[in-house]
């Protein structure tokens, strides 16, 4: 078994926070059997099992089993956090496509007809102010007491929350903004803009940068370099955010995870994406996931189990003892690498033998037709030498932040002149490249362009697509087009307004302060 941070469930016997949906009150509170101080002398790990609540709430639905759940009315398989920035980030846009028309996910598969009444919008939105709450009252409680590494467990905790709102302000450009200075007010919150909640993030993570460890206190747990790559991943896209670029800014903190982190990129490509990656030198910060003690239909079983099928392939294979018959890629994907399943076949890149092309037809002409397109195998349940037994559960962690990303932040803000060293970029591509055995490229070559199809060979499936071509401006309008992206097969042109998901009407019902966004 992985040594990692515990997904402790006897928390629930130390600390009981109220179930808290986009319907219900933002700042429920804590009920406490125990003093902290009472719990510390008899269990001195206890504020670890505590912390590692807050943590679950990114990986599973809820911490007694697959089919328990956090939030009340929101369904335990489809609705975790991980799950969600999949079907929102990748099935919206060009990377991955899903064939199962369940109510909600055929609107993101076509990115086409969006509206306030769509689940998966609403489960998103519902974990986020699920999980802000939580951290909101365990700081609350963690601010009276003392105990070992106060600084860095109080730290953490504002990283996981700054981490919620960060994908709030990403998804949904608004909504309330809950602190402890909120907390036990009976006032229903007041809208606040994407702007404000930018400042916010931004004010947190610069606050707890070197109050965060130098180095994880446990696997699974957020550190300095966890805390820097969040905050240049908010300056990276600051201009979608705010209207104003911070391309520097993003690079200082880039340069800042690369020199002082002490990762390095992992030399095994799949071990990145194995059910032993927690072995890797790469991941910067993982969402933990284990057939044992973590089970959940959302985390990367979703990943691994969706995209397999006894149609085309052998889910054993992957050390899956079932397959959904639920995900591929479209062309847009895989036809980085070549034209044909041939062309996958013979590339160097070991990227592109990652798509399954047995059976499959390199055009998705239906998207609800399992063998129309390619299904990524990148998510594996096996170790990266192909040894484990299968499991009903994947116990593969998910690298939310790696290396790899960061290199290519840094040579996109390079790109966009925000200082750095061009040479310094190239290598940083071609170290990337050659880890994969695709070939090297020369400085003629980096462009932006180069680096946002780099993003796709590297980083499929792993929830940043939608992102990237919002930033790039290819999202919506018709300068980039993919397979039913409007709900048409060769796809069509989309609506500006689709830069943003609306809100969840359950939400605006519940706080009348909130407005829709434009367009819905």
């Amino acid at each position: 078994m992985k040594d990692k941070i515990k997904f402790n469930t006897v928390l629930l016997v130390l600390l009981v926070i109220g179930l808290v949906s986009c319907t219900g009150d933002l700042d429920t509170e804590p009920i406490v059997e125990q003093s902290l101080n009472q719990i510390l002398d008899s269990d001195p790990n206890a504020v670890d099992g505590i912390l590692s609540r807050i943590y679950a709430s990114y990986a599973l639905s809820g911490i007694d089993g697959s089919g328990s759940r956090d939030i009340l009315g929101d369904d335990a398989g489809e609705s975790p956090f991980l799950r969600g920035i999949v079907n929102l980030q990748d099935f919206s846009a060009d990377a991955m496509k899903n064939r199962w028309g369940d109510d909600g996910l055929d609107q993101l598969t076509t990115t086409a007809a969006w509206d306030e009444n769509n689940k998966f919008f609403r489960y998103l939105f519902n974990r986020i102010y699920f999980t802000i709450p939580q951290c909101n009252n365990l700081l609350i409680i963690l601010g009276n007491q003392d105990f070992e590494n106060e600084e860095v467990v109080e730290a953490e905790v504002r990283f996981l929350r700054a981490l919620a709102y960060y994908y709030l302000i990403d998804v949904f450009g608004k909504g309330v903004l809950s602190t402890e200075e909120s907390f036990g007010s009976t006032e229903l919150l007041p809208e606040v803009s994407r702007t404000e909640l930018f400042d916010y993030v931004e004010s947190e993570l610069l606050a707890i940068e070197s109050l965060l460890a130098e180095t994880p206190l446990a696997y699974g747990r957020a550190d300095r370099a966890a805390g820097q790559m969040l905050l240049a991943k908010l300056y990276l896209n600051a201009e979608v955010y705010t209207g104003t670029q911070r391309y520097a800014d993003a690079l200082t903190y880039i340069t800042r995870v690369i020199d002082e982190s002490g990762h390095t990129l992992d030399p095994d490509f799949v071990r990145l994406f194995s059910a032993d990656n927690n072995t890797s030198p790469e991941i910067l910060f993982p969402i933990l996931a284990d057939a044992l003690i973590s089970q959940s239909f959302g985390n990367t079983t979703y990943l691994v189990n969706g995209s397999l099928s006894t149609e085309t392939m052998n889910p054993d294979d992957f050390g899956a003892t079932d397959g959904w018959t639920g995900h591929r890629s479209s062309q847009n994907w895989y036809g980085l690498f070549g034209s044909s399943a041939n062309a996958l076949a013979n590339s160097n890149d070991v990227r592109a033998s990652l798509f399954w092309t047995q059976g499959h037809n390199f055009e998705m002409n239906d998207y609800r037709t399992w063998t129309d397109g390619y299904p990524a195998t990148k998510f594996r349940n096996t170790n990266a030498d192909g040894s484990g037994s299968s499991t009903e559960f994947s116990s593969t962690d998910f690298p939310l932040f790696r290396l790899a990303d960061v290199y290519l932040m840094y040579a996109e803000c390079v790109l966009r002149g925000a200082g750095g060293d061009v040479n310094t970029a190239l290598g940083y591509v071609n170290d990337i490249r050659s880890r994969a055995g695709a070939e090297t490229i020369l400085t003629s070559e980096l462009t932006l362009d180069f680096i946002l199809d780099e993003r796709a060979r590297e980083l499929n499936f792993e929830g940043h697509r939608r992102s990237d071509l919002i930033r790039y401006g290819r999202f919506t309008g018709g300068t980039y087009i993919w397979p039913w992206k409007g709900g048409v097969a060769n796809g069509t042109s989309i609506p500006e307004h689709y830069n943003l998901y609306p809100l969840p009407i359950s939400a605006i019902q519940a706080n009348p302060n909130l407005t829709q966004n434009p367009g819905f």
